[in-house]
């Protein structure tokens, strides 16, 4: 494999408009990063509303002590007056000798001059919600869960929002970024759309029936690539510095798998094509060589930024004061912010010392899941290009994926444990790109499960022996991994996505085992979040896998619910497997 290379404009007509489009191809060039390069950039400037709103949670932090203290909820307060005005009422409240606002002073400032973080999105009911779909869930038959399910497809209407014309029309008053369409939010403190939450929220809305939604979220997305070259984190003006695991290749293939939207195809082609050169290019870009000597040209995740993430931003000053000059401290914010990329923030999958987050490595990484997501995006694009009649991007996609399926066989896989590696990366003292592979378990390592083009017969029942092995299956699903590190992407913690992944993937190989191993899979992970359900009230983001029906912890935050991706998971599975009216739903 090699990096991109420009390779010719065609037009795509459509009955609006027609629409130039750069194809990128792979090809072995000069133009990918070794990591053996000190890269410093590039960086993505901050905002003044940014830079005040950081100082306000510094503020904050002082008058109100850590004890439940979210610094996120400071970032993402709109403004009631234009920034200038609120600097200057901040400035004339009191202070104790220490510097210090009381929190009587703090609430009355802040009730005055700012509106309730996520008072600038307004409820929305999904035009296209009905109680119960026609066709919903046919599979189910057990009247317990259908009741179940139907609760928590109402969930939809909870999590669903628009962005208030306010954004559009001040935006310089607000974090919020506009966006065109309807959104489903993940829930809780994430009042906002988010990037890879967003594939299994989109599984689960088109197990609801809710296409017109389902396609709203996309076209959101689109929107920002088209603004920004890329999907962000986020939609919020601190998530502009990086993205998300790139699944929007795979939300457009759903829902044109569904309803066959030739429209949509091509609206999204085009931004397709941009996003996959975010992440083959530049920073994100590494060449390798392989034992026999031939390159591979991988990608990993890298932050556009060295400072604290706004939204954690005294969190990450309090992690990097154990550091002793500026340039580390540097580096590590780069780190903290290249890992909440890849959606693992955190785990002792990006730490050096499983103990001590300020060994975080991220950027020294080639991650197995992400190759596996721009692999599955290369047998995306051609597909969609394919359907659209357009030969060359299939064809030139094809080839890429092809290429990329060579390293995953000589780079990724590990012949001795039967499982796919994350590579570190580093460089020897003349200069030489060295790598090897992380031997830790995660569940990361089965993730590739999930591409079809990586299965043979042979290896499907490798990896199924050596998942079996692993010590990652308990009572209530698949554990992150094997290490109680009091991180959230850690043991004894099981995520929706992670589940549904490698379910799917053992579900769709020709292993009879395999399949009837993704079942019982599912039936752990339906009865855990239906336990839990039932004792709470609410759908979790994740879940404690030592025991049916306990919820997750750890982390830099409190435990979440809503939960966009769990309930999608949670649908999306029903919708596979069903549930047999004689099967119990109880924990065992």
């Amino acid at each position: 494999m090699g990096s991109l290379k420009l390779i010719k404009i065609f037009y795509l007509s459509s009955s609006f408009s027609i629409i130039f489009i750069i194809i990128i191809i792979m090809e072995i060039t000069q133009q990918a990063t070794s990591s053996c390069i000190n890269i410093s950039g590039p960086e993505t400037p901050s905002t003044p509303l940014l830079t005040y709103l950081e100082k306000l949670q510094g503020n904050a932090l002082r008058t109100l002590g850590p004890n439940g203290f979210d610094p996120k909820l400071y970032v993402d307060l709109p403004l009631k007056h234009d920034l200038k005005e609120t600097e200057l009422g901040f400035e004339k409240l009191k202070r104790n000798g220490d510097g210090v606002v009381s929190k009587k002073e703090l609430q009355g400032f802040i009730e005055e001059y700012f509106d309730g973080a996520g008072d600038d999105l307004v409820v929305h009911v999904p035009v296209d919600f009905v109680d119960e779909p026609t066709g919903f869930l046919p599979k189910v038959e057990n009247g317990e869960v259908r009741r179940w399910a139907l609760e928590v497809h109402a969930l939809w209407k909870n999590l669903s929002r628009r962005v208030s014309r306010e954004v559009e029309k001040k935006p310089d008053r607000h974090t919020l970024i506009y966006l065109p369409e309807p959104v489903v939010v993940p829930g809780s403190r994430f009042r906002e759309v988010y990037y890879w939450d967003s594939y299994w929220v989109i599984r689960g809305l088109l197990a609801s029936k809710l296409y017109s939604t389902a396609k709203s979220i996309v076209i959101n997305l689109i929107s920002l690539i088209e603004e920004y070259g890329f999907v962000l984190n986020g939609a919020r003006q601190y998530y502009t510095n990086r993205s998300q695991p790139p699944l929007l290749s795979s939300m457009v293939h759903e829902i044109f798998r569904r309803t066959g939207d030739m429209d949509l195809l091509k609206k999204a082609l085009p931004a397709l094509l941009r996003e996959y050169r975010f992440w083959n290019h530049g920073i994100h870009i590494v060449t390798i060589k392989d034992h026999e000597g031939h390159k591979h040209c991988l990608s990993r995740y890298y932050a556009m930024w060295d400072k604290p993430r706004p939204e954690s931003s005294t969190t990450d000053e309090a992690t990097a004061s154990k550091l002793s000059n500026a340039e580390e401290k540097a580096k590590l914010f780069r780190e903290l912010a290249s890992a909440a990329e890849s959606g693992w923030d955190f785990s002792s999958r990006w730490m050096r010392n499983s103990s001590d987050l300020t060994t975080l490595a991220t950027t020294s990484i080639l991650p197995v899941d992400l190759n596996a997501f721009l692999l599955k995006m290369e047998q995306d694009i051609a597909a969609l290009a394919k359907a659209i009649g357009e030969k060359d991007v299939h064809t030139s996609f094809l080839k890429a994926a092809k290429a990329r399926k060579r390293a995953f066989n000589v780079i990724f896989w590990n012949e001795e444990m039967g499982q796919w590696l994350d590579c570190w990366i580093s460089c020897s003292p003349t200069g030489k790109e060295n790598w090897h592979h992380n031997l830790n378990v995660f569940a990361s390592n089965f993730m590739p499960l999930w591409i079809e083009l990586l299965h043979s017969d042979r290896k499907v029942d490798k990896v199924l022996k050596s998942f079996e092995a692993s010590g990652l299956l308990h009572h209530a699903g698949i554990a992150t991994s094997l290490t109680n590190t009091g991180q959230q992407w850690d043991f004894p913690n099981g995520w929706a996505p992670l589940q549904h992944m490698i379910i799917e993937g053992l579900a769709s190989s020709r292993s009879e085992k395999a399949r009837t191993m993704a079942e019982d899979i599912a039936v752990r992970w339906i009865r855990t979040n239906h336990a839990s359900y039932k004792k709470t009230g609410v759908m979790h983001e994740k879940y404690d896998v030592r025991k049916c029906g306990a919820y997750g912890g750890g982390g830099e935050y409190t435990p979440q619910t809503g939960f966009g991706w769990t309930n999608g998971v949670v649908l999306a599975l029903l919708e596979e497997f069903g549930w047999p009216s004689d099967r119990k739903l109880h924990c065992e």
